[in-house]
């Protein structure tokens, strides 16, 4: 079994030179994430004036008893933005469990005490969160050491596997002299970030928009609270909010920048690529208690003469953009809807079948300004899935589905 130490048991611990005289005790520990993401790389010593640093090469030995030198060649200690100090920047902050996916507190740091090349190191291998830790804080400078070990076995241990958590740092120069990356967050589903995000800072959220993946990033701002999202927005800059847009649906960009004020939303659109930004303009047109609000401009559409295999060539080449939609809409040259299509009918039909003869016989239309009370009527009375929305002259608009139509009750 690896023997361990404990942050609260290596704050305070003596540090002797190579003659086993007492130098001074330990005050914090440090790590150097782009040497090593584990292994305490440099020991602070001495009093609030005067610390002094030594590095884990010049360590011999480390116990409960003390830290013994083989070198004892101190130097004065300077802020380093590359150095994670373990008691000033870890404890009592907050960390993310990626694996739980929660945030959570600090209250201690477990080390995994290994022998390398005749000498002792510390690898973190644990954040602590549980009483455990607690009581260890609680006991620290007033019981023995050992003791607190031998008090502390009845309570159970509750810690998180180091690999496993996400550091929060919101200056950006820092996170990168830290290697601060957020890949476990970028791997979680969006619903579980997104309940992640809406318990940190604004600074925090801001940091990790500001790095994780535009895609990952955009899949979670749809899934959290519109106060939210228009906190987020309103931290980034321009150029990072629009280019998170870009990779939502129009309709959920729409109504993320619909909660900003005029000058804010506007600034963002105008950063944003010539395609999703006229897709988003005009739906911004729109009320967002209207079928125009809800609507989205992402849709199957082919031409009123197109043919099955057609429609099946379109689902291939732009499967994520269709991930759930349930028909093709069908229109003539002047963007008139002409047809609807349930993709299922697609399945075991010959592929030079024209798609209008597959067509439903009527389809229930909506106009955008229709009012999202009726629209939910309508969904409820015809038992539809999805709704298009035409102009006055009855050219295709956009469509609305029953999630949208979910999400206008919830908020009813």
């Amino acid at each position: 079994m690896a023997e361990l130490l404990y942050l609260t048991e290596l704050l305070g611990l003596p540090v002797f030179d190579s003659r086993r005289r007492q130098i001074g005790k330990i005050r914090d520990a440090a790590l150097v994430p782009v040497i090593d993401a584990a292994r305490v790389d440099r020991y602070l010593m001495g009093g609030d004036k005067a610390w002094l640093l030594f590095r884990y090469d010049q360590v011999r030995q480390i116990s409960l008893d003390g830290i013994f030198l083989a070198d004892e060649q101190l130097l004065p200690y300077h802020a380093d933005e590359y150095m994670l100090r373990l008691e000033r920047d870890l404890l009592d902050q907050q960390i993310i469990d990626s694996q739980g996916h929660k945030v959570v507190r600090v209250t201690d740091v477990t080390f995994d005490l290994r022998e390398s090349e005749g000498r002792n190191e510390l690898h973190v291998v644990d954040i602590d969160i549980g009483m455990r830790s607690i009581f260890r804080r609680v006991c620290q400078g007033w019981v023995p050491r050992r003791w607190v070990r031998h008090l502390q076995n009845p309570i159970p241990p509750h810690s998180i596997d180091w690999a496993l958590t996400d550091i929060l740092e919101p200056d950006p120069q820092r996170r990168v002299r830290l290697n601060i990356t957020y890949r476990h967050l970028e791997e979680m589903h969006p619903a579980d970030l997104a309940d992640i995000v809406e318990e940190l800072s604004p600074e925090d959220r801001e940091a990790i928009f500001e790095t994780i993946d535009s895609e990952v990033a955009a899949e979670a701002l749809t899934e959290v609270d519109p106060d939210v999202q228009a906190s987020i927005l309103e931290s980034l800059d321009t150029d990072k909010a629009a280019e998170i847009l870009e990779e939502m649906s129009p309709a959920d960009a729409a109504d993320a920048l619909g909660e900003l004020e005029a000058a804010h939303s506007a600034a963002i659109v105008e950063e944003m690529s010539a395609e999703p930004q006229t897709e988003v303009r005009e739906l911004l047109h729109f009320d967002d208690d209207t079928a125009g609000g809800l609507m989205n401009t992402e849709y199957l559409e082919l031409p009123d003469n197109a043919l099955v295999e057609d429609a099946l060539a379109a689902l291939r080449d732009s499967h994520e953009s269709y991930d759930h939609i349930q028909a093709a809409f069908l229109v003539d040259t002047a963007q008139r809807l002409k047809g609807v299509v349930p993709l299922s009918r697609l399945l075991n039909t010959e592929p030079s079948t024209p798609m209008i003869s597959l067509a439903e016989v009527e389809h229930i239309t909506t106009r955008p300004e229709t009012p999202d009370s009726h629209v939910a009527e309508l969904f409820d009375k015809y038992n539809l899935l999805m709704l298009p929305v035409v102009y006055d002259n009855g050219s295709l608009a956009g469509v609305i589905t029953a999630d949208d139509v979910i999400s206008v009750l919830r908020n009813h």
